[in-house]
């Protein structure tokens, strides 16, 4: 029995830009929501408080089936729906009963997610998920197994597979000083992600001291730059940062010609055609309209 099954901690309209996506749907807002729990973890939590909720302690959240999940996307006219805030393969049959009724109305649906779901899961919620953001946490199996309880194998299939589904993937990198800073580190996972995809959109955000790491400093800008120098010269296309201003524009990789530009969740785009540059023609990856 799934004992956070209609229970909700949290429920916000945000931009899509915070999941964080960039290449899917711009602009738009998304109804984003989350329980308690998490199959991880990790010292360095930013979200802790959630997501090591012990359940048999105490009831967690308000009551939010499936159909008023959807009723509400419909009633506020946000075409859009996001399991965020913890891990939504650990409230699997819940996610995917209101993916599946949502999908029937016409709402598209978003993970936010550790990348650690079974492959059997994933093909069970493949028909209804329309875009993932998995976060990349280190290329290092020992730091997967001492810092967030699990492995790094199976991320990295995930990953794998998730671009060749029908779901738009983006892939997130929390910079942690000290863990996953090194030119090396980063060089590996950039690489990673290139084998799989160069058109991958890659954020790399800032840590800031929480849960179990307070006696790490916060992420320096300037080592957040040198990782989308990285990133960029490993041949990724699109390497955004993230919890820092500047890094967020999106440019054509043919041209260099500004396509959308964000400063935090202000967005503005400066394409006729969304998906295709101006200047040069260039198809932009990525779900537009």
């Amino acid at each position: 029995m799934l004992l956070v099954y209609g229970r909700a901690t949290a429920l916000a309209a945000d931009p899509m830009e915070k999941k964080p996506l960039f290449h899917f749907l711009p602009g738009e807002q998304i109804i984003s929501l989350g329980t308690v729990g998490c199959c991880f973890t990790c010292v360095f939590c930013q979200n802790w408080h959630t997501s090591q909720w012990k359940v048999d302690v105490e009831e967690p959240g308000f009551d939010l089936p499936p159909e008023e999940i959807v009723e509400r996307c419909l009633r506020t006219r946000i075409r859009a729906v996001a399991f965020t805030y913890n891990e939504p393969g650990v409230f699997f049959e819940y996610a995917y009963d209101t993916a599946r009724l949502a999908h029937e109305n016409g709402i598209r649906t978003v993970f936010v997610s550790s990348g650690f779901e079974t492959e059997e899961a994933l093909e069970m919620i493949e028909p209804y998920l329309d875009a993932i953001n998995v976060d990349l946490k280190a290329f290092s199996d020992r730091t997967y197994r001492e810092m967030i309880g699990a492995r790094l194998k199976p991320v990295l299939r995930n990953i794998g597979s998730l671009a060749a589904s029908r779901a738009w993937l983006e892939v997130t990198t929390l910079v942690v000083p000290q863990m996953n800073d090194s030119d090396t580190e980063l060089r590996d996972m950039a690489e990673f992600l290139v084998s799989v995809s160069p058109d991958i959109p890659w954020h790399l955000s800032a840590f800031h001291p929480d849960y179990g790491l307070l006696d790490r400093p916060p992420t320096p800008g300037e080592t957040l730059v040198r990782a989308r120098e990285v990133g960029l010269e490993a041949g990724l296309r699109f390497v955004y940062l993230g919890n820092v201003s500047g890094g967020q524009d999106t440019t054509c990789p043919s041209c260099g010609e500004m396509l959308v530009e964000r400063e935090w969740y202000w967005i503005r785009e400066r394409w006729p055609e969304p998906g295709k540059c101006p200047s040069c023609g260039a198809a932009i990856p990525g779900v537009w309209a």
